[in-house]
């Protein structure tokens, strides 16, 4: 299943905006439009953006809040004059939710998930569906069953926690009553939805709590000082990630709304902070400062759930000939292991298996899937050999299956710059029962200190510690980043994708995942328990670097857990 697919075809970044080609009316400015348009004439964002693009935004501006004033005002009107009931009304608002929620796959802009929000929370609080039940139409009932399903989506995608319980606790009464009254074939469906949002909500293994003992909601997109600043004297790369393809085919991972936990926490990995574009304009202060305010565009993403070899092909190729000049192309595969079967006479891109994308009637053992036929390769496996087209451009690969390893025989045959970043293939038997809560590769690059908490035993700590731990940890990253531009023996396609903030905390997160684990006691056990990348990074400079040891075992000390890890002594530090 793709979601995030129906982006419009672009000749160049600018394009990514709304695309407002209408001609527009004479008409007053709103609020919005004002406070965009002083800040953008007093804080130098006018000379930097040409006249169409400045016609663009504050056409949207307009537009944005003259539907809100219209919509509310239709309220009434159709209420009132037209008769309408109110699902109805609901309806219309919800319609207007999800094609905010849909413009957010289109773009990418994390913004209008607030606008979607801003809908679905006006229904509830209205009870415009509050009549629904009255009537005996089971098809209505169903509408708001979908309504509440897409709202917990939206409150997950925006962490709003809170408001996903009480969420959950509706759509429990309302499938119950639902259940009561209609006999359908649709109740174990709707019953399976609960139980899906349910294990999201408690996929994460590790609890924040404030002093009165109630539950901090962490967000881990990417903040203005989450990703280690480039220091003077840093050479890197000036490539920027425009694409991204998020893929997930696990078996018996915690999924919802064919969004596997995985690819939720590697979409949340690359997006920016929500901003509300009209209350950071309008910001007391803001017209004095004589700063540029830095260009906020997040990483295009498609969102391909199970999808076909000839689907995901598809979307690779849309990417590849889209993708702006001085751009990367990110693939984040997370996928059950294809196997090769025997040994083969060569050792080609296609002789070392890959991961499945779209599971089909083939036996499948464990994590990994073996063909009965061996004369014949799995189908739907994505092999090295099927990605060397696109390595014509700056490729970027994170791949997290346990046959990870068979991207380690990548060729780059074009010279443009190139990485892998290779989970562990399989993990010490304590952590293994915990794989339906999501792979801890990859939540070590959504959030390298939760994933630190859960690997040395804790699952639950205070937030005053959690925030002197996440300074900390923030050193660690500066130091990491200095590692890598100083080394002398790193391969440059590293550098390369440096310069980029969510690649450079990417690759910060994975060498600190990787020293991590090299360091833990129940992961020394066994070589593939590390994660590997390609090319290599020089181990004595990066991920075994005494530097680098010190500082995690000064974390692990932090959180008296020393106990977990391989004590080194350093007296040279």
């Amino acid at each position: 299943m793709v979601r995030g697919a129906a982006r419009q075809p672009r000749t160049g970044p600018a394009s990514r905006t709304t695309g407002l080609a209408e001609k527009p009316h004479r008409r007053r400015k709103s609020r919005t439009e004002f406070a965009l348009k002083e800040a953008m004439s007093t804080g130098g964002m006018e000379d930097d953006i040409p006249q169409g693009e400045r016609k663009t935004v504050t056409d949207f501006c307009y537009l944005l809040d003259k539907s809100k004033q219209l919509f509310n005002g239709l309220r009434q009107v159709l209420d009132n004059r037209y008769g309408l009931k109110r699902w109805q009304i609901g309806e219309i608002a919800s319609k207007i939710g999800q094609l905010y929620y849909h413009y957010y796959l289109r773009t990418s802009e994390t913004s209008y998930l607030n606008e979607a929000f801003s809908f679905y929370s006006a229904i509830r609080q209205r009870s415009y569906y509050s009549q629904v039940n009255k009537e005996d139409r089971p098809e209505l009932v169903v509408k708001k069953l979908r309504y509440y399903a897409r709202f917990i989506v939206v409150c997950l995608l925006l962490n709003k926690m809170d408001v996903v319980k009480d969420l959950v606790k509706e759509l429990s009464d309302e499938i119950e009553d639902y259940t009561h009254r209609f006999n359908t074939e649709d109740q174990v469906e709707w019953n399976l939805v609960l139980q899906e949002v349910a294990a999201f909500v408690e996929a994460d293994p590790v609890m924040v709590l404030n002093d009165d003992n109630t539950l901090v909601i962490l967000s881990n997109r990417l903040s203005e000082t989450g990703a280690p600043l480039l220091e003077q004297g840093m050479i890197v790369g000036q490539l920027t990630l425009a694409d991204a393809l998020i893929i997930g085919n696990c078996n018996n991972q915690v999924k919802f709304s064919e969004l596997t936990i995985d690819m939720f926490r590697m979409l949340q990995a690359l997006e920016r902070e929500p901003m509300n574009l009209a209350s950071q304009m309008s910001k007391p202060g803001l017209q004095e400062t004589t700063e540029k305010p830095a260009r906020r565009e997040n990483p295009h993403k498609y969102l391909l759930y199970k999808p076909t070899f000839s689907q995901l092909y598809t979307f690779l190729a849309a990417s590849f000939k889209e993708l702006p000049a001085n751009s990367v192309l990110l693939i984040y595969l997370s996928a059950t292991g294809v196997f090769p079967s025997g040994r083969s006479d060569s050792e080609g891109p296609y002789d070392f298996g890959g991961v499945l994308t779209n599971s089909n009637r083939d036996i499948i053992n464990g994590d990994g899937i073996h063909k009965r036929n061996q004369s014949y390769k799995e189908m739907h496996c994505l092999h090295p050999g099927d990605l060397y087209p696109f390595t014509r451009k700056p490729l970027f690969i994170i791949v997290d299956s346990s046959n990870s390893v068979a991207y380690k025989n990548f060729t780059n045959l074009f010279g443009q710059p190139l990485v892998c970043l290779l989970s562990p293939t399989a993990y010490p038997k304590a952590l293994q029962d915990q794989s339906q809560r999501g792979s801890l590769f990859t939540f070590f690059l959504n959030n390298p200190l939760m994933a630190f908490l859960f690997v040395s035993g804790l699952s639950s700590m205070r937030k005053g510690l959690w925030d002197k731990c996440h300074d900390y940890l923030r050193k660690i990253n500066r130091d990491i980043a200095q590692l890598l531009t100083h080394s002398r023996s790193i391969d440059q396609a590293f550098l390369q994708f440096f310069g980029d903030e969510f690649l450079r905390l990417l690759l910060t997160r994975f060498i600190f995942c990787s020293a991590t684990m090299r360091m833990h006691k129940i992961f020394r056990q066994e070589t593939r328990n590390y994660p590997e990348s390609y090319p290599q990074l020089p181990r004595d400079e990066t991920v075994e670097n005494p530097h680098l040891q010190k500082h995690i075992l000064e974390l692990a000390s932090m959180l008296d857990v020393r106990n977990v890890f391989l004590e080194t002594t350093l007296d040279d530090y």
